[in-house]
């Protein structure tokens, strides 16, 4: 196999603020790899929240590049295996390398992705639309802008709860909250209560990632499903979230790819726990990969390529919240520039 790495700057049509961070841009890792004819896509974006930038991500691919191109490429779960000693610290690398695996091997297969794994692509979640924290006027303004049966909207402000109120004003579309763990226990409790007069389907990490003590409490008393973002890392976490959230939302990035966010799908089903899979602010690489896991999932928060000024790649289209797969095999992605 060859090895190309890419990086981009994509620039977001509105500034995206969540309760920790705030940026205009985004800058994205695109890997590449290419066999027999064929390339596969997958992508990493950079996140100060975790410490990642794409210098970091592209040093360590570039320190195991022979490992990667001698490999003798078969499945993506054997070549995951094989590369998880040396990037078990680095999910971020990690992912981008088996989303392109993944891709790559769709591509070889002559077949897309989701199919490969027997699922049909009748019938799957809509995909929410973000609103990032911003003044209630500007936040009613992006959701003019792009009417949207499902909104996710970030709050973590000292007005979380008049927001809410505010933007109900402006539409009859499904609210999910994300507060990025800046609430406490007595606010989430107490938030969910009025929210869920207000048509909010669920409550994204409401506290810090730390405090299972304070979700347990939560996760007991609050009158609206909690969803782990921040607290499901990596599979291990599955089990840690059971009985203080009712679901987890993956992170690919944060896993380390498909290869392991499939594995945790099965284990939080196991369970008996909701399964959402969210995004990073990729472009249309990214998505296309979560859009073949949609399936499987209850939610899904996959609108990262609609939130760009302009995309990098081709791949699946989203419209009013339904995804449309392409007829290209793989994740149906490919750059365009």
């Amino acid at each position: 196999m060859k090895l190309i790495l890419r990086r981009f700057a994509l620039p977001l049509r509105h500034t995206f603020t969540i309760s920790y961070d705030s940026r205009d841009v985004q800058e994205t890792l695109i890997v590449e790899l290419q066999k027999d004819g064929q390339s596969g896509y997958g992508e990493a974006t950079s996140n100060p929240y975790y410490g990642v930038t794409i210098e970091s991500m592209m040093a360590v691919l570039d320190n195991i590049r022979p490992l990667i191109e001698n490999y003798s490429f078969d499945t993506p779960e054997s070549f995951w295996a094989f590369m998880q000693p040396y990037l078990k610290e680095h999910s971020f690398a990690q992912c981008a390398l088996d989303m392109a695996a993944q891709d790559l091997y769709g591509k070889l297969q002559g077949k897309p992705l989701y199919q490969l794994w027997g699922l049909q692509a009748e019938g799957v979640p809509l995909t929410n639309y973000t609103i990032g924290i911003d003044s209630i006027e500007k936040m009613a303004s992006k959701m003019k802008e792009m009417p949207w049966p499902l909104y996710k909207i970030k709050l973590g402000t000292k007005d979380d709860v008049a927001i809410i109120k505010e933007l109900r004003k402006h539409t009859d579309a499904v609210f999910r909250v994300d507060a990025n763990g800046a609430w406490g226990v007595e606010e989430t409790i107490n938030n969910a209560r009025i929210f869920a007069t207000l048509n909010v389907e669920f409550i994204e990490q409401p506290l810090k990632a730390g405090n299972l003590e304070g979700m347990k409490q939560v996760y007991q008393l609050s009158v609206l499903p909690v969803i782990a973002d921040e607290s499901c890392i990596e599979e291990a976490d599955v089990q840690k979230c059971y009985g203080h959230f009712h679901g987890i939302n993956i992170k690919l990035v944060k896993c380390g790819g498909l290869t392991p966010a499939r594995r945790m799908i099965a284990q939080a089903r196991e369970l008996g726990m909701k399964v959402m899979v969210g995004c990073m602010t990729e472009s249309s690489i990214g998505i296309s990969a979560i859009a073949q896991l949609s399936p499987l999932l209850d939610y899904v928060d996959m609108d990262g390529a609609l939130l760009l000024k302009e995309d990098i790649a081709t791949g699946v289209t989203i419209q009013d919240g339904k995804v449309a797969y392409p007829p290209v095999n793989g994740t149906g992605a490919a750059l365009i520039k």
